[in-house]
C-alpha cells in the first residue's frame, strides 16, 4: 500500500464540478489500494479577489492581516473538497495548516517552513480517513497565521510528503507536465518525461509556473519524487527526480520567461566600499528577494549606477527603501522600470558545452532584441529585455536550442 500526497491547484478546484472531479480522482486512487493525503489551493481567482478587496482599503496593507485574509481561500476549497469526498461514501476531514502542525518563521506573506508536526495526519490516516489540507499556509511560533507566497501549496504538499515519508507527491495542475517552453507561446513545445531537480528549480525560479521553486528545493533536499500531471486527463506527467547522465546530453531543457519583474536603478552613488552592502541589507531586512544586480563602471567623479531586479509584487516597497537609502548615500536619484521581462534558457548540459552564451546573444540580436541585464549560473543563462519582445524572444530561443 503506497502513501501518496496529491496536490490540486486553483484551476483543478476552480468550480464545484471540478471539486467533484477531484474527489472522484482521489477515491479512485484509494480504491487502487493507496492511502492519500490531499492538499488544495484556493479556487481559481479567489486569491486575486481577496487581494483586490484589500487594495480597495489601502495600497500598503499590513502583511499580518494579509496572511489571515488570504489563508481563507484555501480553507474554503479544503472544506468543499472534503465534503465532495464524503458524498462519495468515504470518510474525509479538512485541516488548516495550523491544525496539521505546519510551523513556519514569522516572515508574513513569504514564510519559510521550519518543520511539519504531522502526527495528526498520521492518526487520521490510520483511522482510514482521507485528510484534505489547506495549502499555502502555516503558523508561526507566536501563533500568527502565515502564508508561503504565491504557489505555496506546492511547498505544503512536498513538505507533508517528506514529513510522512510518502512514496510519491503528485502535483495536479492544468497542464500535462513540464514543457520545454510555454505551449501557449511556442506551438512546438513538448512535454518532458523526466527533468532534474536542478533544472526544475531554475525553471521555477525563472518564471515557469508549473511548480513553486521552494517545493523543488524541499524535494531535492530530501530526494522526494514529484510527478507533475494534469487533473483534466489521465496522461502520464513529468517526473522530477535526480540528475542522471542521459540528462547531460541535452544542452538546453527549457526556455522560460517572467514578466513579473521590475528593475530599480540608483544613480550616481559614491563608488566606495560598503555602499552596495548598505543598500542591499536594507532591502534584505524587508524580506525582499533581489535577483540580478549590475553595477556600472565608475566615472571620473567616482560615481556609479547600480541596477537590480525584484519581483513586481515587491517593487513599490523596494523603490521606497531605495529612495530612503539614496538620500543617505547622496545619490542623484532613483528610477524604476516595470516594462521588462526576463527570458532564460536552462539545462544541465550547459555545464559541459561551450558557446551557449554567444548563441543566445546572437539569437536575440538577429531578432533586434536589446539585452539590458545578464545573469548566469552553471545551468542557466538569463537576459532582461523589453517586455514587448518577450514572446518573440521565447520562440526564437526555443527554435535555436530545442527544435
Amino acid at each position: 500500500m503506497a502513501l501518496i500526497v496529491q496536490k490540486y491547484g486553483g484551476t483543478s478546484v476552480g468550480s464545484i464540478s471540478r471539486i467533484k472531479a477531484v474527489a472522484r480522482r482521489v477515491v479512485r486512487t484509494v480504491e487502487q489500494g493507496n492511502r492519500v493525503v490531499v492538499v488544495v489551493s484556493a479556487m481559481a481567482g479567489e486569491t486575486d479577489k481577496l487581494i483586490d478587496l484589500s487594495r480597495q482599503i489601502t495600497d500598503m496593507p499590513d502583511e499580518r492581516e494579509m496572511d489571515l485574509l488570504l489563508s481563507s481561500g484555501e480553507r474554503v476549497s479544503s472544506a468543499l473538497t472534503a465534503m465532495a469526498i464524503q458524498s462519495l461514501g468515504y470518510r474525509s476531514m479538512s485541516f488548516t495548516g495550523r491544525q496539521v502542525g505546519i510551523i513556519t518563521d514569522s516572515s508574513h506573506t513569504k514564510a519559510m517552513i521550519e518543520r511539519v508536526e504531522a502526527e495528526r495526519l498520521r492518526r487520521v490516516l490510520r483511522e482510514g480517513i482521507i485528510p484534505v489540507v489547506a495549502g499555502f499556509q502555516g503558523i508561526s511560533a507566536s501563533s500568527d497565521v502565515t502564508t508561503l507566497g504565491r504557489g505555496g501549496s506546492d511547498t505544503t504538499a512536498v513538505a507533508i510528503a517528506v514529513a510522512l515519508k510518502a512514496d510519491l507527491c503528485e502535483i495536479y495542475t492544468d497542464v500535462d507536465g513540464v514543457y520545454t517552453a510555454d505551449p501557449r507561446i511556442v506551438k512546438e513545445a513538448r512535454k518532458q518525461e523526466r527533468i532534474s531537480y536542478d533544472e526544475m528549480l531554475e525553471m521555477a525560479s525563472l518564471g515557469a509556473k508549473v511548480l513553486h521553486s521552494r517545493a523543488v528545493e524541499f524535494a531535492k533536499k530530501y530526494d522526494a519524487p514529484i510527478v507533475v500531471r494534469s487533473s483534466f486527463n489521465n496522461k502520464p506527467g513529468t517526473l522530477v527526480t535526480r540528475e542522471d547522465r542521459e540528462m547531460e546530453k541535452i544542452v538546453v531543457s527549457g526556455v522560460t520567461y517572467d514578466k513579473n519583474q521590475a528593475r530599480i536603478t540608483i544613480m550616481s552613488v559614491p563608488d566606495r566600499p560598503g555602499i552596495a552592502a548598505r543598500l542591499f541589507k536594507a532591502i534584505a531586512d524587508a524580506n525582499i528577494v533581489v535577483d540580478m544586480i549590475v553595477q556600472n563602471v565608475s566615472t571620473k567623479t567616482k560615481k556609479t549606477d547600480i541596477s537590480f531586479t525584484v519581483p513586481i509584487a515587491d517593487a513599490k516597497k523596494a523603490l521606497n527603501i531605495t529612495r530612503e537609502v539614496s538620500k543617505e548615500l547622496g545619490a542623484r536619484g532613483v528610477n524604476m522600470n516595470t516594462n521588462i521581462a526576463k527570458v532564460s534558457i536552462v539545462g544541465v548540459g550547459m555545464r559541459s558545452h561551450f558557446g551557449v552564451a554567444s548563441k543566445m546573444f546572437e539569437t536575440l540580436a538577429k531578432k533586434g532584441i536589446n539585452i539590458m541585464m545578464i545573469s548566469t549560473s552553471e545551468i542557466k543563462l538569463s537576459c532582461v529585455i523589453d517586455v514587448k519582445d518577450t514572446e518573440k524572444a521565447v520562440r526564437a530561443l526555443h527554435r535555436a536550442f530545442i527544435v
